[in-house]
């Protein structure tokens, strides 16, 4: 598979009228001379979700499915057709956790590349706070209330994020992940 600055889509046919001509201009733009058809490969929007109780512990999934699988991951996913990136917070959080989150606040954004079946998608991550319900004085306790959608998400668990070292010592998925947290700690 070509590289091209990193990037390892190389794809060989044109998927409109199946010519082996398809020319890769930088990764970002695929042409088919013989019907003219183009191809843009431009970045996603993704949302993730970072919930935390008043003692720095913070709610991770863990991935029940490539990329990373059994890496921890904060709730999240990809923004659909015609949706805010708030709203994509608030449904994959009803989606992965069974919770509908309140008080959804900007954080952060982070590139990232999501690897999926041999294809780099590259990401714009977009990341939000969201309250604690207040009927919950941990995550601890907050998890025994979730309700994991099994096909995205094997279990959950809460680790300390007060310094920079808490974070380092986390196996998270994704490096977007990493920076929004340090953005967090930073914050603080």
């Amino acid at each position: 598979m070509t590289q091209i600055n990193g990037f390892k889509n190389d794809f060989k046919l044109c998927p409109m009228c199946g010519s082996k001509k398809i020319e890769n201009h930088g990764n970002r733009k695929w042409l088919c001379p013989d019907c003219g058809f183009d191809l843009y490969n431009n970045v996603a929007s993704a949302v993730g979700v970072v919930i935390r109780d008043s003692y720095d512990n913070v709610l991770f999934e863990v991935r029940a499915k490539e990329p990373r699988k059994g890496f921890y991951a904060v709730p999240g996913g990809f923004v659909d057709f015609n949706e805010s990136a708030e709203e994509a917070a608030v449904r994959e959080c009803r989606e992965e956790i069974g919770v509908e989150v309140e008080g959804v606040k900007f954080l952060c954004t982070a590139p990232n590349t999501y690897l999926y079946k041999n294809i780099e998608y590259k990401t714009c991550d977009i990341f939000f706070t969201a309250d604690l319900s207040s009927e919950f004085d941990t995550i601890d306790d907050f998890i025994k209330s979730l309700k994991a959608e099994e096909s995205e998400v094997q279990g959950f668990a809460s680790f300390r994020v007060s310094s920079l070292e808490d974070i380092e010592k986390i196996p998270l998925a994704f490096e977007s992940a990493r920076y929004t947290l340090r953005q967090l700690v930073s914050k603080k």
